[in-house]
């Protein structure tokens, strides 16, 4: 790996988790999170950190993967559209109290998630890989999202 290459892969892991961790610290769940009826299958607050984590982890990898490859092609125009509505999330479910209108934007996020893994496949299928447990926990997240939604409307 060249080092204009690592340094490219170390930006977007480092702003990818830091962008994640600022937009949780401008969100955090409180008292009107806390007082919201929740499903069954809602997890413990302590899971969410570590998973996301590890997701924002490979999100900047496939991100730099698929900058690298082909700046300005359909892959990173994806992987930056994903990554907005992923920050844009919880400020709209959590800063605005909108389960509602977080929940199209969930929508938004994973149609966008789902469609760089299927460009990704056949031409950097690590990268494709890679944004499959984020597919599988942004899916998880949705139904989540409007379980609590359908909960508490009003």
């Amino acid at each position: 790996m060249s080092k204009s290459n690592a340094v490219t892969l170390i930006l977007f892991i480092v702003l990818t988790v830091a962008g994640g961790s600022l937009i949780g610290f401008f969100s955090i769940p409180g008292p009107w999170y806390q007082a919201l009826e929740k499903p069954s299958f809602n997890p413990p607050n302590w899971v969410f950190g570590p998973v996301w984590t590890v997701l924002y982890v490979l999100i900047g990898i496939a991100g730099a993967r698929v900058w690298i490859r082909e700046r300005g092609g359909v892959l990173p125009k994806l992987w930056f559209a994903q990554i907005v509505f992923n920050f844009m999330w919880p400020l709209v479910f959590f800063t605005m109290q909108r389960p509602d209108l977080s929940l199209p934007v969930l929508i938004a996020m994973l149609a966008s998630i789902l469609a760089f893994i299927f460009m990704a496949w056949g031409r950097d299928r690590p990268s494709a890989l890679m944004f499959i447990p984020y597919a599988m926990w942004v899916s998880f997240a949705g139904l989540l999202n409007a379980a609590i939604w359908w909960l508490n409307r009003t």
